[in-house]
């Protein structure tokens, strides 16, 4: 049982060959939740055909992605046929295959085995049928599985009587063709020599990923960081790979997805150092790739099945930030207005009237070797610390941020402020049919309890129509967008600050 379980290329076309094993693998992680799997397999075959069978494959293994290749084209290889099982035998899966048929149960204070008819087995498909076919197929599966629910256990039949669950350990027949003890590619080759031949093979896997973690630090009342990041590789794809040479791929490559019905479809919404770093050697070596970027680790390591890995991909320290406050006062629930056109949107005298009092707190720093970074940052989660008076680290916030270049900002969304509130009331509406026109007026107030003036960004969204021209006003304002400003008020500490504006929309 042991040698079936060994994970072996066994060559059986004459006879049974010597076994081999495939070399160091190396893998490209996708930060889009799949791999690409290359490793050298040494083969030792005969003229003509060949029938082989190679287990050192993962659970989640795309068939069609599966490329076997002479790398130095000196030998004419050719796969006739290609078979990949992807179903390790289980107690469901052999009673799936025994269905319709009696088998012995050996049951709990009975002497002798009883006999019993498989009625249903209540076996799920593999996991990777899922990810391939959708979830259109897992609902088929199920239907056909749990018609009528019954909690998807197997119905047994004894003595002329149904029951639900197994009535004690079945004893199956022993093993046949049909069944496989780990995931097995099954092969025909056909070559024009024999001899030993050192062959690359590459596929396509789900059920892994990597991600990457940034902590960052600051100091008590300073405005400066310390950034440490971290590669996080999740292994789900029912392997180990044992000192495997990885890399890392971060940016947005196309893969396509199984199709999904109408009804199946979801919203995803994007969640809105030279000097200073560590002359220790980096873990992690960074370089552009086509249109995007390859981070390799510099020592091979293990990943193990069912295993997450950590690797410090940099360090930096001296980085400078600031810390925003925002005010952002309209809150409209969207919702409301769905399917809604345009002209009724744009008339409806209750839109954006209602208010919120949160002043968010954003902390933002540049991405350049100024400030001591200037590297691409794959898009991961970034945790803000700080440090108190007495030394202890205090988490202030975290969030996701995305892929980021060198010389771009980082502008994180860390929580609410305490001490700030804001205030938003409408003082003016007033609608022409006739001209085409709508004037709105707003009155924000803006409150700090805290012992500093505050600097806040008040944004408004102009959101009745594409035209519009702000006609009063009480503090100067830039235009962040077609249809929103954006005002930068300062509050003195305890005080409180006014903005009032006017705005005329036309058609």
């Amino acid at each position: 049982m042991r040698a079936l379980l060994a994970l072996l290329l066994v060559a059986a076309c004459c006879g049974t060959d010597e076994p081999a094993r495939a070399s160091q693998p190396a893998l490209t992680i996708y930060n889009q939740d799949f791999a690409v799997v290359r490793q050298t397999v040494p083969l030792n075959l005969e003229p003509g055909l060949n029938r082989l069978e190679f287990t050192e494959t993962t659970a989640h293994l795309e068939p069609d992605s599966v490329i076997l290749r002479d790398p130095t084209g000196q030998h004419h290889l050719q796969v006739l046929e290609q078979n990949f099982r992807a179903d390790p035998i289980s107690q469901a899966l052999l009673l799936s295959l025994h269905e319709g048929q009696t088998i012995d149960f050996v049951v709990p204070g009975k002497d002798q085995p009883v006999p019993g008819r498989i009625v249903r087995s209540a076996y799920v498909p593999h996991y990777a049928a899922w990810q391939r076919y959708g979830q259109a197929y897992r609902y088929r599966q199920s239907a056909a599985i749990h018609p009528g629910g019954g909690a998807g256990q197997p119905i047994i039949e004894m003595d002329g009587k149904l029951r639900f669950g197994l009535p004690g350990v079945p004893l199956f027949p022993s093993l046949g063709d049909v069944t496989v003890l780990v995931p097995t590619l099954h092969w025909v080759l056909q070559t024009d020599a024999a001899g030993h031949l050192d062959t690359e093979l590459s596929y396509i896997t789900g059920g892994m990923s990597w991600k990457a973690d940034y902590n960052v630090v600051a100091p008590p009342e300073e405005d400066v960081l310390e950034l440490v990041a971290w590669v996080t590789m999740d292994n789900q794809s029912g392997r180990t790979f044992e000192e495997a040479r990885i890399k890392l791929m971060a940016g947005e490559v196309s893969k396509l997805r199984p199709r999904w019905s109408h009804e199946e479809q979801y919203l995803g919404w994007p969640i809105d150092r030279r000097a200073g770093i560590s002359s220790f050697e980096q873990a992690v070596v960074e370089r552009a790739f086509d249109d995007y970027h390859l981070y390799t680790l510099t020592r091979a390591t293990t990943l193990r099945d069912h295993q997450t890995k950590q690797v410090e991909f940099t360090r930096a320290s001296d980085i400078r930030f600031r810390r925003l406050y925002v005010y952002n006062g309209a809150r409209i629930n969207w919702e409301r207005y769905r399917g809604w056109n345009l002209i009724s949107l744009r008339q409806d005298r209750d839109l954006g009237t209602r208010s919120s009092s949160q002043v968010s707190v954003m902390r933002e720093f540049a991405n350049t070797k100024d400030n001591n970074l200037g590297i691409p940052l794959p898009g991961g989660r970034i945790r803000f610390y700080q440090r108190d008076q007495d030394g202890q680290l205090e988490f202030l916030g975290e969030n996701d941020i995305a892929h980021t270049p060198r010389d771009e900002i980082i502008r994180v969304y860390t929580g609410n402020a305490f001490d700030l509130v804001g205030e938003r009331r409408r003082t003016d509406f007033r609608i022409d049919h006739n001209a085409g026109e709508i004037d709105e007026a707003f009155r924000i107030s803006l409150r700090n309890h805290k012992d500093d003036p505050a600097q806040i960004l008040v944004v408004e969204e102009l959101y009745r129509w594409y035209t519009w021209e702000i006609t009063e006003r009480s503090h100067e304002f830039s235009k962040r967008d077609s249809q929103a400003i954006e005002f930068e008020v300062e509050v003195p500490p305890g005080g409180q600050e006014i903005v009032t504006y006017k705005v005329r929309y036309s058609w």
